[in-house]
């Protein structure tokens, strides 16, 4: 191929770029290089349902496989792009990339949809058999293998992936232990409330969970894992264990190009790097605030890669910015539906509604009265509300939100005027 558009990346993001870019009636042609040999798939089924085994490989793919001949876009699967290199006569942002196999692209234009992969545990015996990552589709088929003969699962981290893995487990039978290093669960994600919620709902189903607790390193026998050994030299008895202690954002590509990273590849509100001419988009990128504008994050969710790459697709194109989205997320834990709409990053004001033992409940957060974000446990009409009212602007008064017998979606009232400073 030469010229045209490459996409780095057969992620979320990347098959979205180019859809977007047809979507816009692009017609150069456009090549979607992947490391996996799978086509682009869903991943958030690959901590629930697929790893409980009630969904198939096939039913992960975003696209039937006869959507890319018709669409034009070629897929290249099962290709590590290792250089790139940006053309030093030709048009701004061309150049050409090779993968680790030889194969050469040209390309007019170029896109970074990377990705991240699985922060690890650098301790002994973390090389053991048994001890498992989770962040694409063969981790979780693996974890799903080794799944049905465990017995004693440990569970390396509280956040999310973590937390969906162990309600997946435990519905299964499993003796499972979670060891989370900080003070509470999903520290960085939500408010102590709701910490304090699904820590008493996993006990409650019968999960075990240690908190302030360090792993210092894997035990095993003949090269299989037998236990975790914690910091105040405990040994916890597993024959699996999963590691969810986050992710790192893929940018040594970006750096070899001399773009600017900051705990992920730097772009602006358009997607763009600091080489305006390339852009980049999802879980391998840091952007503005998407309300703010202000200050640096790294979201990562299905809903900011759609909405980067479809941003990322405008600016290769020249075309206008699209509306920024209200940012939102999920998280299915067993029978807990937790949803979340809008950033609640420096709040100083949160209201809960409702009983959270009663396992239905929600709390928004307010900055100085102004309503930033809602965390919704089997609550769908209360964050419904919440999501349309950031979206169009709208507050909840703090003063009115805590009264669960009113639907929250009554409550909705125009966000009060910025008083002009004198």
């Amino acid at each position: 191929m030469s010229g045209g558009t490459l996409i780095v990346g057969a992620s979320q993001a990347g098959l979205q770029l180019a859809v977007s870019l047809r979507q816009l009636g692009d017609t150069e042609p456009i090549t979607l290089v992947g490391e996996e040999v799978h086509p682009p798939y869903q991943r958030p089924p690959l901590s629930k349902d697929f790893l409980a085994g009630e969904t198939d490989p096939e039913s992960l793919a975003l696209r039937a496989p006869s959507y890319y001949a018709d669409a034009a876009i070629d897929l290249v699967s099962g290709e590590c792009v290792t250089e790139v290199a940006l053309s030093p006569s030709g048009p701004p942002g061309s150049g050409t990339a090779t993968t680790s196999s030889g194969r050469g692209f040209a390309f007019d234009r170029l896109a970074l949809t990377v990705g991240a992969g699985p922060r690890r545990l650098a301790v002994p015996g973390a090389e053991l058999d048994g001890v498992r990552y989770l962040r694409d589709r063969d981790d979780a088929a693996a974890l799903r293998q080794h799944l049905g003969s465990a017995s004693r699962v440990v569970v390396v981290g509280g956040g999310f992936i973590g937390l969906e893995a162990a309600a997946v487990a435990r519905a299964l039978g499993k003796d499972v232990t979670v060891v989370e290093a900080a003070d509470r669960l999903i520290s960085r994600a939500v408010a102590p409330v709701v910490s304090e919620f699904y820590l008493r709902a996993h006990l409650r189903r019968g999960t075990r969970v240690l908190l302030s607790a360090g792993v210092a390193g894997f035990e095993g026998v003949q090269g299989r894992v037998t236990g975790v050994r914690l910091g105040d030299g405990t040994t916890l008895p597993a024959d699996l264990v999963l590691v969810g202690v986050g992710v790192l954002p893929r940018t040594e590509l970006a750096r070899r190009l001399g773009l600017e990273c900051d705990r992920g590849i730097v772009v602006d509100g358009r997607a763009r790097t600091s080489d305006p001419h390339i852009v980049a988009a999802g879980d391998c990128t840091v952007q503005p605030h998407p309300v703010t504008g202000l200050g640096r994050v790294r979201l990562e969710s299905v809903q900011n890669a759609v909405a980067q790459a479809t941003a990322a697709a405008a600016s290769l194109l020249g075309r206008p910015a699209p509306q920024p989205a209200v940012p939102w997320f999920w998280s299915y834990q067993g029978d807990l539906k937790l949803q979340i709409a809008g950033l609640s990053g420096g709040y100083d004001q949160h209201v809960v509604r409702g009983e959270p033992d009663s396992e239905r409940f929600s709390v928004l957060y307010y900055r100085q009265g102004e309503l930033l974000a809602i965390d919704a446990v089997n609550s769908p009409a209360d964050y419904m509300a919440v999501r349309k009212a950031l979206a169009q602007g709208a507050t909840v008064p703090a003063g009115a939100a805590g009264d669960h017998g009113t639907p929250l979606k009554s409550l909705l009232t125009a966000r009060p005027a910025a008083v002009p400073s004198s």
